[in-house]
């Protein structure tokens, strides 16, 4: 249920044909938006049973009340009315990663948080890869593992990036990853989870499903995190002393608590000091996440279209370190942007809001009387040409948004690649005043 964008359902369905499975595909979208997706599902295994029937455009009720299993798309909610009639004739609901950790051969290291667990998770794989193991990345940071699966060894590394939406899908009967992660907790997918204790729960069940021999790895720098250690049923590993950490290519406090998450649960996986030390060295960020996209007439253009939430929009202008205008807006998820607007207010030199919650937060801005030039506008197109035309040599222009990209883009990576291509048709420097 709900082929998506990102390669999940796909392999869900390909890993299940494989197995003898009589899949149907069913998804709102139709064929055109889903054409890519579509084109993946031709590649089945050796021997896989044919894909069944595809129900684009819309679903069908039959298919929910006669299905043995529902594999659902993490970013549908529970409370879906075709997910009730599933329920009420019996059908087991499960998710694309609930499917992999079932079947997995290797230890897994799971990451969650409602920031940094991207970074985190690409920084342990670099860590484990520097001692020398052979490391699978995968989860909510792009890209199913499904397909792998006869490939994984034992011995090898596996690090997923896990979503609240895929854990509460999490069956009670399915193993969590041997070590779990959470790097911080803050408000987050409020339009999607009833309140914050639902919220909370989802990440919190890595934690309360462990064994004794399990191991659990919290930011206990973050203020909410430090109060979960009594949910850990494995064993609490202290986090890595920050001066105990390398030198680092990506910048700000943020990404050195993040290296010390890594750290410490690469630890706990086996690697050495210098495996730690040699994979954080080397790493250099993850693309969308506070990326340099372009150097142009002494402007630096950073793409941080990954940012989803108010706490990533600080944490971004608080790692650049030269005078900062800012994109920023998009879809309202019921965050308090309070602290943002504050820091929006402290630390840039202008700000361009963009996107349904625009106008709104560039109200903020201008009752708080702080001397930053700003202006709202629909499209981050206008935005971005606003912000090239106040600017001067020297400058950093940062797309953070600190907003889910719901209103205007398919989803964060669509929007960031509208960034770049935007960043590389601005109008020569002689047009700019």
């Amino acid at each position: 249920m709900g082929l998506g964008h990102f390669g999940g359902g796909a392999a869900a369905a390909r890993w299940l044909a494989g197995q003898g499975a009589v899949v149907t595909v069913t998804d709102l979208a139709d064929k055109t938006i889903l054409a890519s997706a579509l084109e993946s599902l031709a590649l089945l295994p050796m021997n896989a049973v044919p894909i069944a029937a595809f129900h684009l455009g819309g679903h069908r009720e039959e298919d929910f009340r006669q299905a043995d299993l529902v594999v659902v798309n993490p970013a549908v909610r529970p409370q879906n009315p075709w997910l009730a009639i599933a329920r009420q004739n019996g059908v087991r609901l499960t998710t694309e990663i609930d499917l992999f950790l079932g079947a997995c051969p290797a230890a897994a290291i799971g990451v969650t948080g409602s920031n940094g667990k991207s970074t985190t998770s690409a920084m342990i794989a670099a860590i484990l890869q520097a001692g020398g193991r052979r490391t699978w990345l995968g989860g909510n940071i792009g890209g199913s593992l499904l397909d792998h699966l006869d490939e994984i060894e034992p011995n090898d590394g596996v690090v997923l990036e896990l979503s609240s939406f895929q854990l509460e899908y999490l069956r009670s009967e399915t193993p969590v990853p041997h070590i779990c992660v959470v790097t911080s907790f803050s408000p987050n997918h409020l339009d999607w989870h009833a309140n914050m204790d639902e919220y909370a729960s989802a990440k919190q069940v890595l934690l309360e499903r462990q064994r004794p021999n399990d191991l659990a790895v919290l930011n206990t720098h973050d203020r909410r995190l430090a109060s979960w250690g009594h949910l850990v049923r494995g064993r609490l590993l202290p986090l890595v002393a920050d001066d105990m950490l390398p030198r680092l290519q990506v910048p700000g406090w943020h990404n050195r608590m993040n290296a010390a998450c890594a750290a410490t649960a690469a630890l706990g996986a086996g690697c050495s000091r210098d495996a730690i030390d040699r994979g954080l060295q080397a790493f250099r960020g993850l693309p969308q996440r506070m990326q340099i996209v372009a150097e142009i007439k002494g402007r630096t253009f950073y793409n941080d279209s990954t940012s989803t939430t108010p706490e990533s929009t600080i944490a971004a202008l608080e790692s650049v370190g030269k005078p900062t205008i800012l994109l920023v807006g998009g879809h309202d998820k019921g965050f308090d942007f309070t602290e943002m607007i504050e820091t929006i207010g402290r630390l840039t030199v202008g700000a361009a809001f963009f996107g349904e919650i625009g106008p709104k937060l560039h109200d903020r801005l201008q009752a708080s009387h702080v001397d930053c030039v700003s202006i709202a506008m629909l499209k981050l197109d206008d935005a971005l040409d606003w912000c090239w035309h106040i600017s001067q040599p020297g400058d950093a222009i940062v797309l953070s948004p600190g907003c889910s990209s719901h209103d205007q883009f398919r989803n964060f990576r669509a929007r960031g690649e509208r960034f770049s291509e935007l960043v590389g048709q601005l109008p020569p420097i002689d047009t700019v005043s």
